[in-house]
């Protein structure tokens, strides 16, 4: 089984480490701190580029940070130029501590040209043997290897090579769908389930409104119908509605729901003394609560989408 490789870039620009950004405190570099040591273990390869002009490069990673990595793992230190971000780098050296490699060299840029340059060879190489090499050399315009590297032959121009259309799956067999146990409760409930639980609920609700509907003045029961009947909706719009959209629905409408706030105010110039007016002024304040917090939540998601 191979080694599982991940790469880190530690990005530390007026950090609180090794010096820089004297407004950040003590616990946030300690936080930070810890986290670049738990990175650290958890990762192969580290590579580092902190490095402000002028000043000395910040120390990231601690000796005992890499004494936590594991053995083989590699750091590339980019700033090592300026001291280096590890505490174990040697500026233009390689050197190995506790069976970690730390890379320190200062002239990075100018070593790529040779690496580019055998990447490119070896490219051409694995071209030629397609070709068939130094033995069997020739032009296979079926293969599309060959085809796509082609621009002239025999003084024909053979660029753009012809369109590849990419084989066709064959059909799979067709299957008996597998239905998923159903979970107790929640989305996942049996329809029959669900259907009882509202007929009951919906019953329920008919024969309180019908003894009130006996006892209470024509417009409480008209104005409980509608209450009633909104909630069952909005239970109804919730309810099947994805959980992970559940946030979002909720602020949004957490933030329209202004026309609860505009009733409340409507009602809210009797006396105080009032149940109406009290309760009016309880609306206000939680429709204002609402309101406030729909916005709030709406606009923090809307900031983790934004760059």
């Amino acid at each position: 089984m191979g080694a599982e490789f991940l790469t880190v870039s530690i990005e530390e620009e007026g950090s609180g480490a090794g010096g820089y950004g004297k407004e950040m405190s003590a616990a946030f570099i300690e936080a930070e701190m810890a986290l670049f040591a738990q990175q650290c273990r958890e990762v192969d390869i580290v590579i580092t580029t902190a490095l402000i002009p002028g000043k000395v490069a910040p120390q990231l990673i601690t000796e005992e940070m890499v004494k936590g990595m594991r053995p083989g793992s590699v750091i590339v230190d980019l700033a090592a130029e300026a001291g280096g971000n590890c505490a174990v780098t040697k500026p233009d050296a390689v050197v190995v501590h506790h069976g970690v490699t730390v890379i320190g060299f200062v002239d990075l840029p100018s070593r790529l040209a040779p690496t580019a340059s055998q990447l490119y060879g070896t490219n051409l190489l694995h071209l030629l043997a397609e070709m068939g090499g130094g033995t069997a050399f020739r032009i296979d315009q079926e293969n599309p290897i060959v085809r796509g590297a082609i621009v002239v032959h025999d003084g024909t121009v053979l660029w753009p090579p012809p369109r590849i259309i990419p084989p066709t799956k064959p059909a799979a067999a067709a299957s008996k769908p597998v239905v998923a146990a159903p979970k107790a409760g929640g989305h996942g409930a049996p329809a029959s389930s669900g259907g009882k639980t509202q007929a009951i609920a919906m019953t329920v609700a008919f024969l309180v409104l019908a003894v009130i509907g006996a006892v209470a003045p024509r417009e409480l029961v008209s104005h409980l119908t509608v209450f009633v009947l909104a909630c069952f909706v909005g239970w109804q719009v919730v309810w099947n509605v994805t959980p992970a959209l559940h946030t979002p629905l909720m602020s949004v409408t957490n933030a329209i729901s202004g026309i609860i706030l505009v009733g409340g105010m409507l009602q809210i110039s009797g006396p105080i003394s009032s149940p109406v007016t009290i309760l009016s002024a309880v609306a206000v304040l939680l429709a204002t609560i609402n309101i406030a917090g729909g916005f709030l939540v709406t606009q923090r998601m809307l900031r983790m989408f934004q760059k």
